[in-house]
């Protein structure tokens, strides 16, 4: 077994596989010479071994993107192994190389788990072809992927920042030239400020916009599978673990990937973050393997994460290590001055969704949601909008009930007040269901509970 180049970056002149690494088995040295020369300046590193048994060592503990394969080896040969890797859970490519080749081979071949099948002798054009189909291959497979999560049940709706006021242009202003570099960014404010929308538009504007956007809400996965989630596992790793599966840092290669909600992370999930964080490389859940990794790790929370540090609930070197650079989002009772464009926007973002004409919004009315406090800040104003769509009206006095008539140049009572008196309204609109009226505010369900906890005290 020989290690052809370190893991530097290739030749940027040749078109190649960057982040890709190849494990070449040939018992033929010329030929493993020639594909090792070939390769090595167009991907991460190059890997070589003589036999299926020396691959398979080198597996035990590494991670390959793709296997070029000769199937005529001594002792196991190339299809038998293959036939193991793939019972093993071995998801990357394979390309089988032979000289001596029939049709029943190449079926044979194929139906064991070969990505392409080639004869020897070939050319460079060949070889680098097939190699540019498997890549081809797997980053769709990637992106389906992602493609999937972003238009399952639990994807959130998505707009574009919207507002002019000033601390909307000087979020604009730190998201443009964060966007230049790689740093790892924190994300903090009130639920509801939009942070997910921020994490895309920062992918969106920086090099890696080419790349799949992954979130993973750390809050709704349970402590004992987010080390799967996030890391991937292999097979029979832990009771019900059948197949090795794919983590999301494999899925965000290349791109970026949003944690929201890192705060509810496990401290032993947190070590092994920032272990991966600082080694861009990442070990599956019962896999000897270290897998490097390529992204971009933005990072969300509504919690102060120094509070949590001095509390004992999260690790300090993590905090210092995700705050390399740190974006706080203003509430939206900030920067009210945006609620007309904000409205407008979820007005003509919703109205063809839910099949209904937009709703004509008087100045009298607007003027009731600017004098609102907003707990659930951009969120619950979207889903206002969204139950008026439905409803046919917006009734802005279920933001103050018991003032329907409340002249708009009154100062209202107590904001506070208000602001207990609407989410009072909404808990007894569902009898009661927490989790149900948190939704509706846009809050979380803790959040909720607290402030109803604190008005109990």
């Amino acid at each position: 077994m020989e290690t052809i180049n370190t893991p530097t970056s290739p030749d940027r002149n040749l078109d190649g596989w960057p982040h890709w690494s190849i494990l070449v088995v040939d018992d033929e040295q010329g030929m493993l010479n020639f594909l090792v020369k070939t390769l090595a300046p167009r991907c991460h590193f190059v890997m070589s071994a003589t036999s299926a048994e020396e691959g398979a060592e080198w597996l035990r503990g590494h991670h390959v993107d793709l296997v070029v394969l000769d199937i005529s080896l001594p002792g196991k040969s190339g299809v038998e192994w293959l036939k193991e890797l793939r019972e093993q859970g071995y998801t990357g490519e394979v390309i089988l190389i032979t000289a001596f080749a029939d049709l029943d081979t190449a079926i044979e071949a194929l139906r064991a788990g070969a990505s392409d099948f080639i004869l020897k002798p070939f050319r460079v054009p060949q070889i680098l072809n097939a190699i540019k189909q498997c890549y081809e291959r797997s980053r769709l497979r990637r992106e389906n992927f992602v493609l999937r999560r972003a238009m399952g049940p639990a994807a959130a709706h998505r707009a574009a920042l919207v507002g002019t006021s000033p601390p909307m242009a000087q979020l604009r202003g730190s998201l443009e030239r964060v966007a230049t570099v790689d740093s790892t960014v924190l994300l903090q404010g009130e639920s509801g400020t939009g942070k997910e929308l921020v994490a895309r538009e920062l992918h969106a504007q920086s090099a890696r916009a080419g790349g799949p956007f992954v979130p993973v809400n750390c809050a709704a996965v349970s402590p004992e599978l987010i080390a799967s989630e996030l890391f991937g596992h292999a097979k029979g790793a832990f009771a019900g673990a059948t197949r090795t599966r794919d983590g999301l840092f494999h899925y965000a290669q290349g791109g970026t990937l949003f944690l929201d909600e890192i705060a509810e992370l496990p401290l032993p999930i947190q070590a092994t973050l920032l272990r991966a964080i600082e080694d861009l490389r990442i070990r599956p859940v019962g896999s000897e393997q270290l897998v490097p990794v390529n992204l971009r790790i933005v990072a969300a929370t509504n919690r102060r994460l120094s509070a949590e540090v001095e509390a004992g609930r999260f690790r300090k070197d993590l905090y210092f290590r995700l705050q390399v650079v740190e974006l706080t989002l203003p509430p939206l009772r900030e920067h009210k001055a945006d609620i007309p464009a904000l409205v407008a926007h979820f007005m003509a973002q919703l109205s063809p969704a839910l099949g209904v004409a937009p709703l004509r919004i008087s100045e009298h009315e607007m003027d009731f949601l600017q004098q609102y406090d907003w707990p659930g800040n951009v969120r619950e104003l979207r889903n206002l909008i969204e139950r008026s769509l439905i409803l046919g009206n917006l009734n802005v006095s279920a933001l103050y009930p018991g003032r329907p008539q409340a002249p708009v140049n009154d100062k209202p009572t107590d904001l506070h007040t208000l602001e207990k008196m609407h989410i009072l309204s909404v808990l007894d609109s569902v009898q009661g269901d927490k989790t149900r009226a948190a939704q509706l505010l846009g809050v979380s369900r803790r959040t909720l509970e607290r402030r109803v906890a604190e008005w109990g005290s």
